[in-house]
């Protein structure tokens, strides 16, 4: 129970995060939001507010932004009787497509409708057989056959009618929003912590009876170099001496201002027959305010450098499905994490966040990195592109990404 638990929090968290994203920055943009679901499936809350449909579905998983404009399809079909709600200068307030659920309002059976651009519904009162057009307010709102409330898009409010460099603010800002969070999670583990590390190559330690000891390095030591390897941060060291294998190195260091060379033979410790080789030296940890406020900035960016070269390497030795995991995989690593305690839990969720953010702005169509490449050959034409065009690219891409899932996830569950 407790890893259904927190994978529903993670999951529901990365997924909530991304999707408010989107939603602000279409807000911002002058982009009517017509709903914000947290979930997928049947609703099991909804509320309105500020022309919003609010709604969490039963299924934990998923969530969307249902912006106008955006896979649109009409609000009402010829021949759908509906109930109308109008003011007192006879203007449509309310259509209520509900007309087996009890409700108010004047039953009228629909010809033909237009709620985008001269928002008109033209149709048959009941009991009248004389043709009515009947003005429909630009607020007025649709009660849809689930009994979430709805309002009406004119195309001035539609996602497409946004000038392309707001579009281009509202498919990054998805991605942008699972970063700052990564931020914000990483800077508050920062402060739980007994002490953090900054990943710096300065030494903390150095151990009794070890390489670094006997050939005088000392707490504060910045590692500059090994042999002709320049190092930046503390992983790049045991880099450096994996890639040497264990013989004889060179190692340049920063002591007060001054520059030192030592020479080192790194100890050779095997277990489970592989070979660890190893100086004798610990990361220098800090407690202070300043340290641990940056220690959210570092852990964001060293796992998205870890992310990206795991992407860049994707195809070294040939693609492996093994290589890539899907919600079967998310859920047994979250498993394992759950048993580990709340404060694990949180800072897997951050390196997810992130890995979800990049994935995310990937150049594939239907994935938001591809939603910016088709905005930037708009920028790049002036002109929009052929509304066949990106319907088509997006339906490849989305074919793509489903098979891709579905491989994923029957090699996640044969594994």
């Amino acid at each position: 129970m407790t890893s259904i638990i927190a994978f529903i929090f993670v999951f529901g968290v990365l997924v909530t995060v991304h999707e408010f994203g989107h939603f602000i920055a279409a807000k911002r943009a002058g982009v009517l939001v017509r709903e914000f679901s947290i979930g997928m499936g049947p609703k099991i809350l909804r509320f309105n507010r500020h022309h919003t449909a609010y709604t969490i579905r039963i299924l934990p998983v998923g969530g969307y932004v249902r912006m106008a404009g955006m896979d649109e399809e009409a609000d009402l079909e010829p021949g759908q009787r509906v109930r109308l709600l109008t003011n007192e200068n006879n203007v449509v307030t309310q259509i209520d497509t509900q007309v087996d659920v009890a409700g108010q309002g004047i039953a009228f059976n629909v010809d033909h409708a237009d709620l985008v651009d001269d928002l008109v519904l033209v149709g048959y009162l009941e009991n009248d057989d004389a043709m009515h057009r009947m003005r429909v307010d630009r607020e007025a709102t649709i009660i849809e056959k689930d009994g979430t409330t709805l309002q009406v898009a004119p195309r001035e409010t539609w996602f497409q009618s946004a000038k392309v460099w707001k579009r281009m603010v509202i498919n990054i800002a998805g991605p942008l929003m699972n970063f700052i969070l990564a931020l914000i999670v990483f800077s508050g583990l920062g402060f739980t912590l007994p002490a953090v590390n900054l990943n710096e190559p300065i030494v903390g330690h150095v151990q009794d009876n070890m390489p670094a000891k006997s050939a005088g390095l000392k707490t504060g030591d910045r590692i500059t170099a090994i042999n002709d390897t320049k190092i930046n941060e503390w992983a790049d060291i045991a880099n450096a001496i994996s890639t040497n294998q264990g013989e004889t190195v060179n190692v340049k260091v920063s002591r007060q201002e001054q520059q030192r060379n030592f020479k080192l033979t790194p100890k050779t410790i095997s277990e489970n027959g592989q070979e660890t080789h190893l100086l004798g030296i610990e990361i220098q940890m800090h407690k202070d305010f300043n340290s641990r406020l940056k220690y959210g900035f570092v852990q964001t960016l060293d796992t998205t450098k870890r992310v990206l070269y795991a992407l860049s390497h994707l195809f070294v030795g040939g693609f492996s499905l093994d290589k890539l995991g899907g919600p079967v995989s998310i859920a047994k690593a979250t498993s394992s994490v759950a048993q580990t305690g709340f404060i694990n839990i949180l800072g897997f969720m951050a390196l997810l966040s992130i890995n979800l953010g990049i994935m995310n702005l990937l150049p594939i169509p239907a994935l938001d990195g591809g939603k910016i490449i088709l905005n930037l050959l708009e920028l790049i034409r002036r002109k929009p592109l052929p509304a066949s065009f990106e319907t088509g690219v997006t339906i490849v891409g989305a074919i793509f990404m489903v098979l891709l899932m579905l491989a994923v996830t029957v090699n996640d569950i044969l594994r």
